[in-house]
């Protein structure tokens, strides 16, 4: 009896071996974490030394707008989601009209995903500006030190993200047949934008909320 007639008759199935791209990201997401709770430590170091520096800074703080930078961002995440689950049933593109979301492929969803990173971006870029006008900057002290290096470097991972939705954009647009690993790279990006999106959660609520 040959190997796979053998493998028949015991019923035995092919093994389903994990996505190496997949398990990589993953992988590599353990490592930012633990890059951003160094960023975390930080902050809550220079806080712990000088509290009335913090309590006067703080209050140059634009909490509403920032509120409101962050809901945009967090709902990014469903948008993103949501193109996922077109990327999943292989769908790159619309199928009905552009007001029509429910119709939309990939490519709508990730578009919108890009368009609402890109104002939290650009929300972000003018509270700095607006902090800088009022004396706070890298240099200006431990607090503008702080602030800037967490926010900082989180709005270059934003804006990573926003490079790489440009790519599976531009990849789905590249393909002839959209396939399994098109919608790989669409999901392991969307892995990366709720890491950063939950990231940026935590610090609003320890920059934003816990003044």
């Amino acid at each position: 009896m040959s190997t796979a007639a053998l493998n028949r008759s015991l019923g035995a199935q092919s093994v389903q071996r994990p996505n190496s791209v997949a398990v990589g990201t993953i992988v590599w997401l353990g490592s930012e974490v633990m890059f951003f709770a160094g960023l975390f430590a930080i902050y809550f170091t220079l806080r712990s030394t000088s509290p009335g520096l913090w309590a006067e800074q703080t209050e140059k703080l634009n909490v509403p707008f920032a509120t409101t930078i962050t809901v945009i961002l967090v709902l990014s995440s469903v948008t993103c989601q949501f193109g996922v689950f077109a990327a999943e049933r292989m769908q790159v593109n619309r199928t009905g009209k552009l007001l029509q979301f429910w119709k939309w492929g990939m490519t709508e969803w990730f578009f919108l995903t890009f368009g609402m990173g890109a104002v939290f971006v650009t929300g972000q870029v003018y509270e700095y500006a607006v902090l800088v006008s009022e004396n706070v900057s890298l240099s200006s002290d431990s607090y503008g030190s702080a602030f800037y290096i967490t926010t900082g470097f989180h709005g270059l991972h934003v804006a990573g993200g926003l490079i790489a939705f440009l790519l599976v954009i531009g990849r789905g647009f590249a393909v002839k047949n959209f396939g399994h690993k098109e919608a790989t790279s669409a999901i392991v990006v969307s892995y990366y934008w709720h890491f950063v999106d939950a990231v940026w959660i935590g610090l609003f609520a320890i920059i934003y909320l816990l003044q």
